[in-house]
């Protein structure tokens, strides 16, 4: 690389623009750089340095097989990349890059990640444009990767979910204008093919029908060249890792039809179909579009990231000679660092209490529905939440070795690899689409040996009749349908397996807390003592409750009738209650010892029975027991009873204690059911059922079941649960029922229904029209009008879901 003069060994080929970026060369200056033994003029250092980098590294292809320029070249050594080396070196780690446009794009960024020394793999999701890296933290760093992008031509971050929102709704909007233009050419298309087809021979002249040719070709042009890229370029990706997919078929589809009808109008003899070409393309895209937004529907957690753990925190630098507090990122936080954790947060990360006394709420880590009483000593888990008073909290461990981190990192290890079915479904659709190319290479070739001037037509004829139905449409838009149906019951299917494995599932295993139960503490029962009223009763309780934020106080505050009963002089007794005074008189409420130590009476009542018991009481007299436990939700015995009908077998799975989780079995009528769970033990309870030849659905809706939900064949998360869990299951029950679950459950059976009639009309619609096309008696005019018939049954049978 050098500037100005040129080597006596090159050739000089004359450009316009950069052969890198493509931007206008400077006039009087510029660099250059062979490739391929051609020298190559670039626009500025930064493109001749990464065209160099690119030769250098082996992958001079990357610009015979590229369709775009490359993005414009910043500063390889600029500054700000090392301030991505502040975070700790994990050795593994996102990134979301920019400017991908195509199948060798991704081959080049990978293959040129792969060369950094102490990278030990990288994957790039062509449709996500995220970028998995693991590499060795005493080899490389962050700076590393990122350079390494940026010397190709690729600006590149540290996954952020925030610009990746972005990133995905701009392919949304990408592929909205591509189904706009196709729309648009097919319905113009159709204005000029609509008169050809029915004028009867002599009354249209051939002048005017060659103007109605060329009018269509203009405005297919749209649909072929832009609309019907995604196609092209899934074929071309596809082709290239030497797995011929759905969009194989597909693109040569298309291609055909459209080359075919082009000559023949440049001919002026033979048929055009460029009204079946956009209306193939619109079909396809429409289909894909109706997923793309249930799956973003979903997806827009993601934008936000909701964790538990909280984005700051407190930090007292100075304590304990200083009390004076400073809000950091959550994330800075190191070991030895103390924070002040207050009323209604959650702790930033994994420490032990130094000073103060709380009750904290830990449902999102372990599943248990009741508080923990916690003190000086006590280890806090990160994402746990203070529910009573200011606690002072010592950093034990980084936020990224907390617990809910650890739980993140389960989650993302019970979703690697592909389930067997999966796999087996590629293998026979990339030998479906194989043996339908070999076909066709079979026609084509017979027929230039029988009649030369048939070969093509017959070939046209055979893609062209076997492209949309069962390769295309059968599935997608049953499935497209059904989405849209469950989302209007309240169902949202992430994932497009969903209903496949929700209708073969075997097993449904329930979380207790939140899932089977309402996830919160309810009122079961109210009980007076010595004739007062139990109205009364609950006022007074919730006044003492007014500036309360324990769950139980929710509770009560939740029962009690409007009042306007205050109280004053509130003392909170941790783990024992709170006491006040309302209209001068002094009332206590919590444990009975508490309460008994003011009453100085004997307990009235037994006190016994599932969940918490809380007690009224004021000088000499007991007033009321309020007895509170998570309630059940009014229609999960019915959810319960509806799936054991339908023969699958219900288990019940729960992070509580063993003798919670079967009193709640024996009401629901739940034969298998296991307490004590850990996210590990749930884990390995299910991977045991799968190990069983069980097809296991999970519904759950906590952080800790995240991973169990990940790791199910197919899972729902309660629309209410934590966003963790959300994010990895395969479904989102969007309001607070579960009758909206079984509703899934039968629209599932009838999706499979409706997939297997499509597919056995498209089998016999296939066995009847490939021999026709094969052997020339169906002419590509009539495949065309098949392929346009055979699409709208389809569909017309697949909308019948949404009713």
């Amino acid at each position: 690389m050098r500037d100005g003069s040129l080597p006596d060994s090159a050739p000089v080929v004359v450009q316009d623009g950069c052969f890198h970026c493509g931007l206008p060369l400077p006039p009087l200056r510029h660099w250059r750089t062979t490739v391929g033994g051609v020298e190559r003029a670039m626009c500025c250092p930064g493109c001749a340095a990464a065209a160099q980098t690119i030769v250098d590294a082996g992958c001079g292809d990357f610009y015979e097989t590229r369709d775009g320029y490359g993005a414009t070249v910043e500063s390889l050594d600029a500054p700000e990349l090392a301030l991505f080396d502040n975070a700790d070196n994990t050795g593994e780690g996102g990134f979301t890059v920019e400017g991908i446009r195509c199948a060798a794009c991704v081959w080049l960024i990978e293959r040129r990640i792969q060369a950094v020394p102490g990278v030990r793999e990288a994957l790039l999701n062509v449709s996500t444009e995220r970028l998995q890296v693991r590499w060795d933290p005493a080899q490389c760093k962050v700076s590393d990767i990122l350079r390494a992008l940026r010397a190709i031509g690729y600006t590149a971050y540290p996954y952020d979910a925030k610009r990746h929102g972005e990133q995905l709704e701009r392919a949304r909007r990408r592929l909205f204008r591509q189904l706009f233009v196709a729309g648009l050419s097919m319905m113009q298309v159709m204005m000029y093919a609509v008169p050809v087809y029915m004028a009867s021979d002599g009354t249209m002249d051939a002048d005017m029908a060659a103007l109605m040719g060329w009018a269509s070709l203009l405005l297919t042009l749209p649909a072929v060249c832009y609309s019907a890229l995604p196609f092209f370029l899934g074929a071309w990706r596809d082709l290239r890792r030497g797995l011929p997919g759905m969009d194989v078929p597909v693109a040569l589809g298309i291609a055909a039809a459209f080359v075919g009808s082009t000559a023949a109008l440049v001919k002026g003899r033979g048929e055009v179909y460029f009204d079946s070409i956009t209306m193939f393309v619109f079909l396809l895209l429409a289909s894909r579009y109706l997923e793309l937004l249930a799956r973003r529907r979903a997806a827009g957690a993601l934008e936000a990231l909701q964790q538990g753990m909280p984005a700051s925190s407190l930090r007292m630098p100075g304590y304990p000679d200083n009390r004076a507090t400073e809000l950091v990122a959550a994330g800075s936080l190191q070991p030895g660092d103390v924070v002040l954790v207050a009323p209604g947060q959650a702790a930033p990360a994994d420490g032990v209490i130094v000073e103060g006394e709380t009750e904290a709420d830990l449902s999102l880590l372990s599943g248990e529905s009741r508080t923990r009483r916690m003190g000086p000593g006590d280890a806090l888990p990160g994402g746990a939440v203070n529910v009573a008073q200011a606690v002072v909290l010592r950093v034990g461990a980084a936020a990224r070795d907390s617990t809910l981190a650890l739980l993140v990192r389960l989650v993302e290890k019970a979703g690697q690899g592909k389930p067997a079915l999966a796999l087996w479904a590629d293998r026979v659709a990339a030998w479906s689409v194989a043996a339908l190319l070999v076909l066709t290479v079979i026609v084509f070739a017979s027929w230039q040996m029988i009649d030369p001037a048939r070969a093509w037509p017959a070939a046209i004829a055979v893609l062209v009749v076997t492209c949309p139905c069962a390769l295309s449409l059968a599935t997608p838009t049953a499935l497209a349908a059904a989405t849209d149906r469950l989302l209007r019951r309240g169902v949202l299917a992430v994932s497009p397996h969903t209903l496949e494995t929700l209708e073969r599932a075997t097993h449904v295993v329930f979380d207790k807390t939140g899932t089977l139960t309402l996830g919160r503490p309810v009122l079961r029962a109210t009980r007076t003592v010595g004739g007062v009223d139990a109205d009364r009763a609950l006022a007074l309780a919730a006044a003492l409750e007014a500036g309360s934020a324990h769950p139980l106080a929710l509770a009560i505050r939740a029962a009690a009738p409007a009042g306007t009963l205050q109280a004053h002089g509130i003392d909170y007794t941790v783990g024992q209650g709170l006491e006040g005074d309302i209209d001068g008189v002094r009332y206590r409420l919590g444990s009975a010892a508490f309460v008994a130590a003011l009453t100085a009476r004997d307990l009235p009542l037994v006190d016994e029975g599932e969940g918490s018991a809380v007690w009224l009481g004021t000088a000499g007299a007991w007033l009321a027991r309020f007895d509170i436990a998570d309630g059940l939700r009014p229609e999960a015995l019915e959810v319960v009873r509806r799936f054991e009908a339908a023969g699958k077998t219900v288990v019940l799975l729960s992070g509580d204690d063993a003798r919670t989780v079967e009193a709640v079995a024996g009401q629901l009528g739940v034969k298998v059911a296991a307490g004590g769970q850990l996210p590990e033990q749930k884990l390995d309870f299910v991977r045991r059922l799968q190990g069983e030849g069980a097809v296991v659905a999970m519904v759950g809706d906590g952080i800790n079941d995240a991973a169990v939900l990940r790791g199910a064949d197919v899972s729902f998360a309660m629309g209410g649960g934590a966003a963790l869990a959300q994010l990895h299951a395969d479904g989102v029950l969007l309001g607070d029922s579960l009758l909206p679950l079984v509703d899934a459950a039968a629209t599932a059976r009838r999706t499979l229904r409706i997939i297997r009639q499509n597919l056995a009309w498209a089998s016999v619609y296939n066995l009847a029209a490939i021999p026709l096309a094969a052997t020339g008696l169906l002419n590509p005019w009539l495949s065309g009008i098949g392929m346009a018939a055979s699409s709208a049954i389809v569909v017309l049978n697949a909308l019948r879901l949404r009713k």
